[in-house]
């Protein structure tokens, strides 16, 4: 029976925009909270030269029904799964991962293609041979892997490692001559498609370093590279210092610019502080002041007030009419010193005056 396609596969594929934790897509959801324990290896996965298999049991391929099922634990499903892995990341690790959980139990065997095959079929590669070995090693779903793996897997390969399922895109893989190297392994219902990651593969990130050479060269330039370790001219090299010097000086003067907006907008916040106090404080001014000599003010009332008790002690007090009146005594005629004439005086004083001297004269004559 022909396994299930790629859609109806539990697969955790991630888009361009890569949302949701670990690139996960809105369609897988969150995945549980898990309890803190350890999970990972402790080892590498072994090559597949340093694994001892049992040849005397033989080699009876299971159904997709009894994988599916589960098999026991001393027979897992054995799935092959073959690439590059050059540049080593996520996504390879997604494949790998889905080729893992295929079936309840399985053993996941990995081939790695050698540097001559891969030079000759697809390219040349970042890493070598042996760095891409070591990395597929320690990916924590691989439990075997296969160095120098074939191009196009052949029914000896498949008997010799024992493989159950191969897993892989299943996108027609055109090489070598072939529209699809999986095309018998399709045909004779070994194939387990999985899903591929899309946004990040080998050629992208390599496309990224080749756009962006220049901030690459710089980059390992200031770590200590020299310039021909990486390749580059005299010429190109004195260009990258002094892009290098020029962008500093634009870093110091940005950091300039965002610190004087900071003082600016400081400033600007205790003027403003300033200006709001000094305006309560106008306002407080002003009411005081109309408060004290306002038209109506305290001062005004003050003055009104000091003025009546200016006049009311000023001005005598008006005897009662009922009152009997009594002749004021004279007051007592006062002469000017060295003077006989007497200033004037009021009618009333005159005939009192002139009795006065016509009787001093009447003594004078008896004198």
């Amino acid at each position: 029976m022909e396994p299930p396609t790629s859609s109806k596969l539990n697969s955790r594929k991630r888009r361009k925009d890569g949302s949701g934790p670990n690139g996960a897509t809105e369609l897988d959801g969150i995945p549980p909270k898990m309890s803190r324990r350890s999970l990972g290896l402790r080892e590498p996965a072994p090559f597949s030269d340093e694994v001892e298999i049992d040849y005397s049991k033989p080699y009876i391929r299971v159904t997709y029904e009894e994988a599916m099922r589960g098999t026991p634990w001393d027979r897992p499903v054995r799935v092959y799964a073959d690439g590059i892995f050059d540049l080593f990341h996520s996504g390879h690790a997604r494949a790998l991962m889905q080729a893992k959980n295929l079936f309840p139990n399985t053993y996941l065997i990995v081939g790695v293609c050698s540097d001559e095959l891969t030079h000759n079929f697809k390219g040349f590669t970042v890493m070598n041979e042996n760095e891409r070995y070591d990395a597929v090693q320690h990916c924590r779903y691989v439990d075997e892997v296969v160095r120098n793996a074939p191009w196009t897997l052949t029914p000896e390969f498949l008997a010799e490692h024992r493989i159950d399922f191969v897993a892989h895109d299943d996108i027609p893989y055109s090489s070598a001559g072939s529209d699809d190297v999986y095309k018998h392994i399709k045909e004779a219902g070994m194939f387990a498609p999985t899903q591929r990651t899309e946004g990040i593969s080998t050629s992208d990130i390599i496309t990224r370093i080749v756009r962006d050479y220049d901030v690459y060269a710089r980059r390992n330039l200031q770590r200590g590279y020299t310039a021909k370790e990486l390749n580059v001219s005299f010429i190109n090299e004195k260009k990258y210092h002094l892009q290098e010097r020029v962008d500093k000086v634009k870093k110091r003067v940005k950091d300039v610019e965002e610190k004087s907006k900071e003082f600016v907008q400081k400033v600007e916040e205790k003027s403003i502080d300033l200006i709001q106090k000094w305006e309560e404080k106008s306002r407080e001014f002003i009411g005081n002041f109309l408060e004290m000599f306002g038209p109506e003010g305290a001062l005004k009332h003050m003055l009104k007030e000091g003025k009546g008790r200016m006049l009311q002690a000023i001005s005598p007090k008006q005897s009662p009419s009922s009152s009997p009146t009594h002749d004021r005594s004279p007051s007592p005629s006062f002469r000017w010193p060295f003077s006989t004439k007497t200033p004037p005086s009021s009618p009333a004083n005159r005939s009192r005056n002139e009795s006065a001297v016509t009787y001093d004269i009447s003594e004078d004559e008896e004198d």
